[in-house]
């Protein structure tokens, strides 16, 4: 064979081996996404899970239909808390005119505070409308955080925790720091969402001792995320009377609750937002004569 046959003959040799040959993949660590929360909290009464317990599992997903409650007109009988139009219904937690910005129909926050209804009730429905930023900022508890609170004690998280991880007593829909929901309801960022919220408040007899606990259903976007859940007691971490990331408690109130949306460094719209009190059985009617 000529040195100029063994040449090529040897370059077909190369490309075949260069072609045939495997070639290395990067090396894959699967390492889970991490996620944040504690250890070291409390566990919560009747679970084996911590607050804000990141090992707790997370929620499976479910997406919900193009729409449900979406733009919902309020009922003959509930009582309208915003249209798109004013904040006369809400106002700061020192009574004074709520300073949230009302634009093209929906209101988002401004001052760096949340606001609260002017009225109180005892048991009600309650229909929100929320969208959270697009495009998101942040990961786990600062991506889109607000909350639905109700007398300052009682929280239903609100949070973009669409294909995002948190602790799941944390993420949206969960009734923070006490009970993750039961599916992962979520829509895109920006995009409008619902909850359609049942609430019955606690009471107490004239010595203090607690009655009856506060009772909360919550659907999201059409799906029941939370059943009929019993509050353990005040969420943690709204307010002084139970500490973040410490047990919760019931410290005694009226039935007769305000809702509050929460600001927590986080632009979430709001729009369409009733309430109607929640009727009693075996009441005679009254007839609306206008």
């Amino acid at each position: 064979m000529t040195t100029k046959h063994w040449m090529k003959n040897f370059g077909v040799g190369v490309l075949l081996l260069t072609l045939t040959a495997p070639v290395a993949a990067p090396a894959q660590t699967n390492k889970p996404e991490p996620i944040e929360g504690f250890r070291d909290t409390p566990l919560i009464p009747g679970t084996k899970w911590h607050i804000h317990d990141p090992d707790r599992p997370q929620p499976p997903v479910v997406a919900p239909a193009a729409s449900f409650s979406q733009s919902a007109p309020a009922p003959s009988d509930a009582e309208v808390l915003f249209d798109g139009q004013d904040l006369s219904k809400w106002q700061n937690d020192r009574g004074q005119d709520a300073p949230w910005v009302v634009k093209e129909g929906y209101m988002e926050p401004a001052a760096q505070q949340g606001i609260r209804t002017r009225g109180k009730w005892a048991d009600f429905q309650l229909h929100v409308e929320f969208a959270t930023p697009n495009p998101p900022h942040g990961a786990g508890q600062g991506r889109g955080n607000s909350g639905i609170l109700i007398n300052n004690m009682y929280e239903v998280q609100v949070l973009d925790s669409y294909q995002a991880q948190t602790y799941p007593d944390g993420q949206c829909a969960a009734i923070y720091g006490q009970s993750p929901p039961l599916v992962n309801a979520c829509k895109p960022p920006g995009e409008w969402q619902t909850y359609d919220i049942i609430f019955e408040s606690p009471r107490w007899n004239d010595h203090g001792d607690l009655l009856k606990k506060a009772v909360i259903t919550v659907l999201q976007n059409g799906i029941v995320v939370q059943n009929h859940y019993e509050f353990i007691g005040g969420t943690d971490g709204i307010n002084g009377q139970v500490p973040w990331r410490t047990p919760a408690k019931y410290p005694p109130h009226p039935p007769e609750v305000f809702v509050e949306l929460q600001y927590h460094n986080s632009t979430i719209h709001y729009r369409n937002l009733w309430i109607r009190k929640l009727g009693q059985r075996d009441q005679a009617a009254t007839v609306d004569t206008k």
